[in-house]
């Protein structure tokens, strides 16, 4: 499974955001947690779904796509 963070810009209507959701489960994807300090959230997608994500980041609205990882410093 892979896991990606949405983010979207902060004047993303609601509608938008429910979009973009809307076709990461209907891809195959899962929802995992929704942030409530920015506009976004984060989601697993199964290595065998069809959802292609570079695709959502066409969406005016959404601000950043990016894997989910570990940061560390030094």
């Amino acid at each position: 499974m892979s896991s990606f963070v949405v983010t979207f810009k902060p004047d993303a209507p609601d509608s938008e955001v429910q979009k973009v959701k809307d076709e990461i489960t209907s891809g195959g994807g899962q929802i995992d947690h929704e942030y409530s300090l920015i506009k976004g959230f984060s989601f697993t997608r199964p290595e065998v779904a069809t959802l292609d994500v570079k695709s959502l980041s066409s969406s005016p609205h959404v601000d950043n796509i990016e894997a989910d990882k570990v940061v560390t410093t030094q």
